[in-house]
């Protein structure tokens, strides 16, 4: 006993006028997947850089995309000169600059390890210390008895 004749008679039951409208939501659920996850994020991305190179003056710490470091000596309405050195001045476009830098040190982020389930883990030094207070309340108690 074949199963394809089962199979068959299926499809030209559902060959109705719902499987116009079923076929399109797979497509319509592609499409906003791409939005929410490929377009929308890079919309937000390009508008920052745009933001950032608006915002160059003079006397900023920059990298270009080829890995040049410098600082700008001269901005123009395309282009910025950077001075690579106290002798070396080179004009970018504006589009060449990948990052600003900031003269902020990056403060450590101290983030609590947490389980899968919500409970926090202790790490080694909470766990030794823990284990040397257990042992001298355990010690207290058997020298008061």
């Amino acid at each position: 006993m074949s199963f394809i004749p089962f199979l068959t008679a299926g499809a030209a039951q559902a060959a109705g006028p719902t499987s116009l409208a079923g076929s399109f939501i797979p497509l319509l659920l592609i499409i906003v997947i791409f939005y929410f996850f490929l377009i929308r994020p890079q919309n937000k991305k390009q508008k920052e850089t745009q933001k950032m190179l608006s915002a160059l003056k003079k006397g900023d710490k920059v990298i270009t995309i080829g890995g040049i470091h410098g600082v700008v000596s001269q901005v123009k309405e395309n282009t910025v000169v950077i001075k690579v050195d106290d002798s070396c001045k080179i004009e970018f476009n504006r589009t060449a600059i990948s990052t600003v830098l900031t003269d902020k040190p990056a403060e450590p982020e101290v983030k609590e390890k947490k389980s899968f389930f919500g409970f926090g883990k202790k790490n080694k030094e909470e766990k030794e210390t823990a284990e040397v207070k257990e042992e001298s309340a355990s010690k207290d108690s058997e020298d008061g008895e």
